[in-house]
């Protein structure tokens, strides 16, 4: 089986402008990223993707592999999927560019479901981690995801899942950590696919998965990084980084 991961890199994104360039450690984050990726030993190669000269320039500055887009595109799967079609390989992992603290294990288990019993049923994998802070489960920048007796995914939302009508009835809740392990069909598929109005409406990509009928096979992790969407998030990974 052959998997490699490919991680998207917009320059300007909407929250941060530039923050996949800043400086973390003395390297830009999405170099940091790259690193990290390559250091986990799970992959044939490893590829940044991106609509940027400067941040294909800095990948290849540090000896990585970079792609620049063709076309523009509104998403990092749309992304990856162009980038990936005349590839000849099984799996192809998404690892978010702003995630430069990534590890080995969650990264391990998204592949590993492929292997599995299940594995025939599977288009995807992704990653989930339970929340206990209500502060969080009500925070619309947080997704949540509901599955099934087998943790195939249900729904994703920004709103609290399940309502809590009755808080005592032992609900547990979990945050969707936006890694993913697709077959390669599947990511061609959804590239194909036209945006419905489900998706359209919760600005929640995977959600098209789960409306075209797509397996999305969810994995718990305790795996705690830091996703730079903002500049305090910058500062947090830069405290985190000299710990």
């Amino acid at each position: 089986m052959k998997v490699i991961a490919m991680i998207p890199a917009r320059y300007g994104a909407t929250r941060f402008p530039g923050k996949l360039m800043a400086d973390l450690g003395g390297k830009p984050v999405i170099v940091r990223t790259y690193e990290s990726t390559v250091a986990t030993n799970l992959f044939n190669a490893v590829y940044v993707v991106t609509d940027s000269k400067i941040i294909k320039d800095i990948i290849e500055k540090h000896g990585g592999n970079a792609i620049m887009s063709i076309k523009e595109h509104e998403c990092g799967t749309d992304r990856i999927a162009e980038a990936v079609a005349d590839l000849d390989i099984d799996i192809v992992v998404n690892v978010q560019g702003d995630e430069p603290f990534v590890k080995k294990e969650p990264l391990q288990k998204v592949i590993n479901v492929f292997k599995d019993k299940d594995a025939n049923k599977i288009d995807l994998a992704s990653l989930m981690q339970e929340m206990t802070d209500w502060k969080d489960i009500t925070d619309p920048n947080f997704v949540k995801v509901i599955v099934d007796k087998d943790n195939f995914a249900l729904y994703f939302s920004r709103s609290p899942i399940p309502y809590p009508r009755d808080k005592d009835a032992g609900a547990n809740y979990y945050e969707h950590i936006g890694i993913y392990a697709f077959r390669k069909q599947a990511i061609l598929d959804f590239y194909n696919l036209p945006m419905r109005s489900i998706e359209a409406t919760e600005k929640v990509e995977c959600i098209r998965f789960l409306e075209y009928g797509k397996n999305i096979k969810m994995v718990k992790t305790d795996y705690m990084g830091i996703e730079i969407d903002t500049p305090e998030d910058l500062i947090k990974a830069q405290k985190y980084f000299k710990k």
